[in-house]
């Protein structure tokens, strides 16, 4: 059987929601467990998650798949529905969904229910990607305010730049303002607001990719928040070359050696997720030993440099990222975001739950 796994550490996602806790002590967590549970298994991030007030998921088959595992904890959809056919079921299960667009208040306005739905009204604060516009938000409050098949109205927005240096203060000003005389509660804080910014965690916080163990900012290690990689990708070298001064190696010859260079080739690609376009000297452990890769990713195999591990052979343990080769490294020497990686985990690659 090919070597390469995916390991789930469940332990390491409920440590994670612990910190999410302590930053946020007064707020509920909204875990954020959308596609497919940012790659970990929608139903293994779950159960590493049991203990959050809620869950965040895209579709109303996510949704239901967590009622149907006995999951009883508010269930958000993040874009609402997208039909007003999704409505029966959204509230025969006690869904809550986000209102972004009058098309969705219309929906609810017609429609009719057995059991009213709790609404997440969206503001938009600069996002500029869904929600009303700050001067239509009070209007549509009353609506929904009217509305029999609304329960319970909650704000939120979504905050652009929260990893970034300008922060939260302009967007986080004008939400305050426009909803300064509305009762309701709030929601939010995505994962950098949960680290960064207490003044916005309110009722609510979504909590997203400091659960799973990497920081949402690009300067900031995740090990500084004390956060713990949830997934480790691991393979084994499957076979050893020698390159003399001057050999190339790999489709395109991206890397030509200057000196005699021993290298190993992983059982790892770019069709079970690693990203084609990482670089030479993309971070990598083999044999418990940090190196890097050399050369392009091939679709089943990739290099890596084997030279100064001299004890590497044909069967050593290669870590592609987890404990110690954390995934944001590997990201950002690739010019891309952890969120992308987790999610691109293939398929074909065999996952392996631990608690």
């Amino acid at each position: 059987m090919r070597p390469i796994q995916a390991t789930i550490h469940l332990r390491a996602l409920a440590h994670n929601l612990g910190v999410a806790k302590a930053k946020a002590p007064n707020s509920k967590i909204m875990a954020v467990i959308k596609a497919n549970g940012y790659g970990h298994g929608l139903l293994n991030a779950a159960a590493g998650l049991k203990n959050a007030d809620g869950f965040a998921v895209l579709s109303l088959d996510e949704a239901l798949a967590l009622r149907n595992a006995g999951y009883q904890q508010t269930i958000l959809l993040l874009e609402g529905v997208f039909s007003a056919n999704e409505l029966q079921a959204v509230s025969q299960h006690q869904i809550s969904v986000v209102v972004h667009h009058v098309g969705q208040v219309e929906m609810l306005e017609g429609a009719q229910l057995a059991h009213p739905i709790s609404v997440h009204l969206k503001i938009n604060t600069g996002m500029n990607r869904l929600g009303f516009e700050p001067t239509d938000s009070d209007a549509m409050i009353k609506r929904l305010e009217v509305c029999s098949n609304v329960s319970e109205i909650t704000l939120m927005t979504h905050f652009a730049t929260a990893d970034e240096s300008q922060g939260i203060a302009a967007p986080l000003a004008l939400f305050n303002q426009t909803t300064a005389s509305q009762p309701y509660p709030q929601s939010l804080a995505n994962s950098a607001t949960v680290l960064r910014f207490p003044e916005a965690h309110a009722e609510w916080v979504r909590a997203g990719i400091m659960l799973y163990g990497s920081s949402p900012m690009a300067d900031v290690t995740a090990a500084s928040f004390n956060l713990k990689p949830v997934m480790s990708l691991s393979s084994e070298i499957i076979a050893i070359q020698h390159l003399e001064a001057g050999e190339s190696v790999g489709y395109g010859h991206r890397f030509t050696a200057d000196k005699p260079m021993r290298i190993g080739i992983v059982a790892c690609g770019y069709a079970d997720g690693y990203p084609r376009h990482a670089p030479n000297g993309t971070p990598i452990a083999v044999a418990g030993q940090l190196t890097q890769t050399i050369g392009r990713v091939s679709m089943d195999m990739l290099f890596v440099d084997l030279t100064h591990i001299p004890q590497a052979n044909i069967g050593s343990s290669v870590e592609l990222w987890g404990e110690q080769v954390p995934i944001d490294a590997v990201a950002q020497s690739a010019g891309t975001i952890s969120y992308e990686l987790l999610c691109a985990l293939a398929l074909r690659v065999p996952v392996k739950v631990v608690e």
